[in-house]
C-alpha cells in the first residue's frame, strides 16, 4: 500500500498542470460586418481657468482617505510537534513548489506545445482546402472538384490520428514523469519519517483530514531535502 495513494495524487497533478487541448479544427473566419461611417466629432466645449493647484492630502486627516493597509509578514512554518509520532504530506503541493516536479511538468508542456504547433498547421491546410472548396468548388470542372473533395477527405482522417496518436504520446510522457518523480519522492518521505521518529505519514489529499496541526505537515522539509538531492539541468547543446 505504501506509495499507491502519493501516486494516484501525482497523477492527477501532472494531468491538471499540463493538460491542454492539443488539436481543434476551427472554422473559418466569418465575413466582417460593413463598417458604419464614422459621426461627426462633437464640438469641442468651451474651456474654463484652472482651478488653482489643491494641496496634497494627507492621510489621516479629518475628511481624508486611511493610509493603505500594508500587507502582514510571511509567517514562518510551524514547529514540528515534539514527540509526535504522526505526519502528513501534500504530494501534489509537493509536486507544484520542487524543482523536480516543475522540471517534469516544462517535460510535459513541451511535447503539448509541439503537438499543438504540429495540430495548428495540419487544422489550417484542412480549413484551407474546405475555403477553396467553398468558394471555387462551383466553378471548377468536376475532376479538380473530386480531387479537392478527397484531399479533405484524406486530411480529416489524418487530423483524426494526429490528435489521437498525440493524446496517447502526451499520455506516456505524462505517466513517465510521473513514475519517476514517484521514485524520487518516496525515499525522500522515508528518510524524513525515519529521522523524525515517526510511525505513519498520511497523504492529505487521499487520507480524508478534516483538522491536523500545521506543524505535523512536513511537506516543506520533503521539498528542502528533494531540492537538495536534485541533480542541477544539463546544459542545452
Amino acid at each position: 500500500m505504501r506509495g499507491s495513494a502519493i501516486a494516484a495524487s501525482l497523477a492527477l497533478s501532472v494531468m491538471a498542470l499540463s493538460a491542454a487541448p492539443v488539436f481543434a479544427q476551427t472554422a473559418p473566419d466569418q465575413a466582417k460586418p460593413a463598417q458604419t461611417p464614422p459621426k461627426p466629432a462633437p464640438p469641442a466645449p468651451t474651456q474654463t481657468p484652472p482651478k488653482p493647484a489643491q494641496p496634497a492630502p494627507v492621510p489621516g486627516q479629518p475628511g481624508q482617505p486611511a493610509a493603505p493597509a500594508t500587507q502582514p509578514p510571511a509567517q514562518p512554518p510551524a514547529p514540528f510537534p515534539q514527540g509526535a509520532k504522526v505526519a502528513y504530506v501534500n504530494a501534489p503541493l509537493i509536486f507544484q513548489q520542487s524543482a523536480e516536479g516543475k522540471a517534469a511538468v516544462a517535460r510535459v508542456q513541451a511535447v503539448v506545445q509541439k503537438k499543438q504547433t504540429e495540430g495548428a498547421a495540419k487544422a489550417k491546410q484542412l480549413q484551407d482546402n474546405q475555403a477553396k472548396l467553398q468558394s471555387s468548388g462551383s466553378v471548377m470542372n468536376e475532376a479538380a472538384r473530386t480531387q479537392l473533395e478527397k484531399e479533405i477527405e484524406r486530411q480529416q482522417r489524418e487530423g483524426e490520428r494526429f490528435q489521437q496518436d498525440a493524446q496517447a504520446e502526451i499520455n506516456e510522457i505524462q505517466q513517465e514523469v510521473q513514475n519517476e518523480f514517484g521514485k524520487k519522492l518516496q525515499p525522500i518521505i522515508d528518510q524524513i519519517a525515519t529521522e523524525k521518529g515517526l510511525h505513519f505519514v498520511f497523504n492529505a489529499p487521499d487520507a480524508g483530514l478534516a483538522w491536523a496541526a500545521p506543524g505535523l505537515d512536513i511537506s516543506g522539509d520533503i521539498i528542502k531535502k528533494l531540492d537538495s538531492t536534485a541533480k542541477p539541468a544539463a546544459a542545452p547543446k
